[in-house]
């Protein structure tokens, strides 16, 4: 018997807790019946394979599946609706690119493993110097270089605590504020927001910056992020005929625009939250800290630096082979010299190799050097058990992220079954008409439709959606894959406004309570900012780290649809870049 005193629920309220609870099923079962429109067009291999793209981009926008998950759909939608067979989809998600990103993250796991991460942080922090402004630009410069080499989520991790470390004991000084006292009102919305603690200026610059160099950092190599690997499969799938995207001109045109992200993301954090040019502000003084001041976060960091203890073998066997693996994917085919892998030309060599190479000496080397005691004289003590490697395989499986090694597969699938379907050939006969509009024009409009794309989803999704496309477009206008590919790729890293965009600012959001209108306000200003840097620099700098991209490529011309002449668009770009 229904008990009288419980609460009714009126109609409208049942619908929209019904909505509110089961909305990812509601995507899950609407979104291929709408897919399925694409069927009253055409039948045909590449309506199918459309179809299977818009039943993945809408799963991976809404995230109605798991990401990695809906990455898997390839395997069985493909063989089943005739596009690709399941050896050719499966072989997609175990190629060059996925086993460079291994090599590279379990180099970066060693060195989380050891902790010569924060050793270099803290030891760089302390040199530049430990007021607010030098303190954070200091903080800033060591985020992005550490998220060059490792995951920007780890880097992030590792450094927050250096900087909560910091303002606690700044503010126990009475030398700074990280949050703010509830103000009371009355309204049960503002004593809803007053629940948690209201960051301060100082707390937002600190830990925002963090966030904001984390991603900036991950761009400049191609372990950095998950983007580059997934621009890199990509272009190098659709275009087996170009130029690989080789480690070492990738790292030499992204670290300019890198250092000028970093250093304007800094100088415009200081102006809004520290007060900078404003010496009267409230922020200014709330930001300005005396000689003592700078001797107590000092301390702070020289009492983190004194924890790690002495440097120890295991960190100088992990830093000599971060080295060598550097070395090696800077040597290997460098261009403007011979390199190593041009030695050995019977069979093409490419940038999974060292890194496949590292990984194997990870697993060969001692952690430590006691070993050696065995061939001393006179040895104070001989080991009683074996020296452990660098690192060891149950680090690492704790510490992989393995979806994402299925959301990159997911991502290739989808691009090989767009160009085998013929997809990819019927979207660039589409998008031919985008000749007409002016080439840098064309350049803002697509890289600022996924600056605001990449705060809604995963970046490595919108790259998947989004790359194949400009292949495509790349082709019907004559212009080299490269001009449109490479700066999307790299803006789909830069999610500076939402927490559902990226992990790290999810991360500072979390810990130091940061509010969504926070980010937003704060990550306008750096979004505009990456987002100019990107357009200026590829038109200009572009040209000399690739300039292959100043002509249309012969190898691209049997891929077109049609047989026209060059496209005038193309001649601009020439124009531009002679």
């Amino acid at each position: 018997m229904e008990d009288p005193t419980s609460e009714r629920i009126s109609c409208s309220g049942r619908i929209g807790r019904f909505f509110t609870l089961y909305w990812r099923v509601l995507v899950l079962i609407i979104t291929p019946c709408l897919a399925a429109l694409v069927f009253l067009l055409d039948t045909t291999p590449s309506h199918r394979c459309m179809f299977v793209v818009l039943i993945m981009a809408a799963y991976w926008i809404f995230e109605a599946l798991p990401l990695p998950i809906t990455s898997m759909l390839p395997v069985v939608l493909f063989p089943l609706l005739g596009i690709l067979e399941t050896d050719r989809t499966c072989m997609m998600y175990m190629r060059e690119t996925l086993l460079m990103f291994m090599g590279g993250l379990f180099l970066a796991l060693a060195i989380e493993h050891c902790n010569l991460h924060k050793r270099i942080a803290l030891k760089v922090i302390c040199s530049i110097g430990c007021s607010q402004r030098k303190l954070n630009f200091g903080l800033l410069t060591v985020t992005m270089f550490v998220s060059m080499w490792i995951s920007n989520t780890a880097t992030v991790a590792m450094m927050c605590p250096i900087m909560k470390a910091v303002l606690e004991e700044l503010e126990s000084q009475s030398l700074c504020q990280m949050y703010l006292k509830p103000i009371s009102d009355s309204k049960e919305e503002d004593k809803q927001s007053h629940e948690l603690p209201i960051p301060s200026r100082i707390t937002i610059c600190y830990f925002t910056g963090a966030a904001y160099a984390a991603s900036i950092g991950g761009c400049g190599t191609l372990l950095g992020s998950g983007t580059n690997l997934t621009f890199k499969g990509i272009y190098e799938s659709r275009f087996p005929e170009g130029n690989p995207i080789d480690f070492f001109r990738f790292t030499i045109y992204n670290i300019p625009g890198m250092l000028l992200g970093t250093f304007f993301v800094w100088f415009y954090l200081q102006v809004v939250y520290m007060g900078m040019f404003r010496p009267t502000s409230t922020a200014a003084r709330e930001s300005s800290i005396s000689k003592e001041g700078q001797a107590i976060a000092h301390g702070v960091i020289m009492n983190r630096y004194g924890e790690l203890g002495p440097i120890t073998s295991h960190e100088i066997s992990v830093a000599a082979l971060f080295l060598v693996s550097i070395v090696l994917f800077f040597s290997r085919q460098p261009g403007f010299t011979t390199g190593w892998a041009d030695l050995l030309p019977e069979k093409k060599i490419q940038d999974a190799t060292p890194a496949i190479l590292t990984v194997l000496a990870l697993f060969v080397f001692p952690e430590n050097w006691n070993w050696l005691n065995f061939f001393k004289i006179n040895p104070s003590s001989l080991p009683t058990a074996p020296s452990p490697s660098l690192i060891s395989w149950k680090f690492i499986n704790d510490k992989t992220p393995w979806s994402l090694i299925f959301l990159l597969g997911g991502g290739f699938a989808l691009a090989e079954g767009g160009r085998v379907s013929g997809m990819s050939a019927m979207i660039g006969q589409a998008l031919s008409g985008l000749k007409n509009l002016p080439l840098l024009l064309l350049l803002f409009i697509v890289c600022l439709t996924v600056h605001v794309l990449t705060e809604f989803a995963s970046n490595v999704a919108i790259c998947n959606i989004v790359l194949p496309v400009l292949a495509e477009m790349s082709l019907a206008m004559e212009l080299h894959p490269l001009y449109l590919m490479l700066p999307v790729a790299l803006s789909c890293s830069y999610s500076f406004m939402m927490p559902v965009g990226t992990p790290p600012l999810a991360l500072v959001a979390g810990l130091s309570h940061i509010r969504t209108k926070d980010l937003i306000k704060a990550g306008v200003g750096v979004k505009i900012i990456m987002l100019l840097i990107i357009c200026g620099i590829f038109p200009i700098y572009g040209p000399i780290v690739y300039p292959e991209i100043k002509s249309f490529p012969g190898w691209a011309r049997p891929m077109m649809n049609t047989s026209e002449s060059p496209s005038h668009n193309a001649s601009i770009l020439r124009l531009l870049t002679e």
